[in-house]
């Protein structure tokens, strides 16, 4: 049994939210314990087929649950593209992947198809695992199973500090991934965040059971690992940062037309959108309006370094948008699907208002009884869509609804009667 395991049998976690251990990782004086090495050393990056065929066997003969994690190169490459793959199995090690060199892993996936993952966050890299051939069957999510079981801070680092007594290296989780050859502290970071993921997960198994939440964790997890990806977003250049600046139509057009040709260079460049335009800088030329190029230059985020040519290409998004017809300008706002913002319920509804108002006094109580988030106990929306188009305020029509909205199994079972009982309050 490894340090981190006989940290995680010793562990009882008697105060529930999360106190540090008693013993096992800590020392004497009561400080958690730095971990700066991977048990069996930093292993070698995968970059080629044969390693990874021979990383494929072992994981496949391998034994119990396997850790996995993804680092991405978000703020530097265009897209959220995996450019490292981590994992560690009892029985296997650890294996960090280079998804450059070995872009399909699908048969590693294939391998690993019956066995639970455990990942932190997520619905974080999912995403990304998908897009080179990762697909779990079954997860434990740690952060996840962190916020159900009350834990105040649910990072991997201090739950791993928490929960195990270990102090994780920090530095590198920001830095670009995409960078080749990956330096030597990085890819230690990286083996270290696998490193006590299975040991994380099995102290958390037992203290969701000890709270009597061990079922729940599991109906999320589930729902995680079957959920379909999600469908591309609608009008993603309507959450370009300061858009709540830009008032009228034809901005909105020189925002919308700024957006995609930014994007469109940044995809080409496979370089991060904000290292192209900044979103400020849009929302500047929208408001301004800018007649050529020099009032372009004039602006904030368009000066400086920037060449003719580059300052061309954007007065040109301009003035496309300019020469729009009203037809072709965007509305303001989005379609709304379900109800309307709650600022607006006082006024156009003051009925459904108060229905929300003790709805989400109910939930924060029970949240609270329940020792965890609001968000993670009921989704906000399927509330408020409750309490827009109330149902009958009888326990069947709601966990009806709540089912309809979504809702797992033991959130129906939790939240439905606090719900009755404040729609039936509220005059339902």
């Amino acid at each position: 049994m490894t340090d981190a395991q006989e940290t995680a049998a010793a562990s009882s976690l008697r105060t529930t939210g999360g106190a540090p251990p008693d013993d096992g990782g800590s020392t004497d004086s009561g400080a958690p314990t730095p971990l700066l090495e991977p048990r069996e050393g930093i292993p070698p990056v995968i970059a080629d087929e044969a390693s990874l065929a021979e990383v494929v066997a072992a994981f496949a003969a391998g034994s119990g649950p396997v850790a996995v994690d993804a680092e991405r190169a978000s703020g530097y490459r265009y897209g959220q593209r995996a450019y490292l793959v981590q994992l560690r199995r009892e029985g296997a090690g650890t294996a960090l992947i280079d998804p450059v060199g070995c872009p399909d892993l699908s048969g590693l996936g294939e391998a690993l198809s019956g066995a639970e993952w455990v990942l932190h966050a997520a619905t974080q890299d999912l995403p990304c695992l998908r897009e080179i051939g990762m697909v779990p069957t079954r997860l434990f999510d740690t952060e996840l199973a962190g916020r159900l079981a009350g834990f105040p801070r649910v990072g991997l680092g201090a739950m791993v500090e928490t929960v195990l007594g270990f102090v994780l290296e920090k530095g590198h989780s920001a830095v670009d991934w995409s960078t080749r050859p990956l330096p030597e502290p990085w890819l230690r970071y990286a083996a270290l965040d696998v490193e006590l993921l299975v040991d994380l997960r099995d102290a958390l198994e037992k203290e969701l059971d000890r709270q009597g939440k061990l079922e729940w964790a599991r109906q999320e997890f589930d729902a995680i690992a079957s959920a379909p990806p999600p469908e591309p977003r609608k009008d993603p250049w309507r959450r370009t940062s300061g858009m709540h600046k830009v008032r009228r139509r034809r901005q909105l057009g020189v925002v919308r037309e700024l957006w995609q040709t930014r994007d469109r260079i940044a995809q080409r460049r496979d370089v991060s959108p904000g290292k192209v335009l900044s979103d400020a800088a849009i929302v500047e030329a929208a408001l301004s309006l800018p007649a050529n190029v020099q009032a372009l230059a004039a602006l904030t985020g368009f000066g400086h370094r920037m060449g003719r040519r580059q300052l061309e290409q954007w007065q040109a998004a301009v003035d496309r948008a300019k020469a729009l017809a009203e037809s072709q300008l965007p509305q303001p706002g989005q379609p709304v699907a379900g109800p309307p913002p709650p600022r607006a319920w006082a006024d156009k509804d003051p009925a459904a208002a108060a229905r929300l108002s003790a709805a989400r006094a109910a939930v924060s109580a029970l949240a609270e009884k329940l020792n965890m988030p609001q968000e993670n106990l009921i989704a906000p929306d399927a509330v408020r869509r409750v309490c827009w188009e109330p149902p009958a305020a009888d326990a069947d029509a709601v966990a009806d609804a709540l089912r309809t909205y979504g809702a797992r199994p033991w959130q129906v079972e939790q939240v439905t009667p606090a719900l009755v009982a404040a729609l039936a309050g509220a005059g339902a």
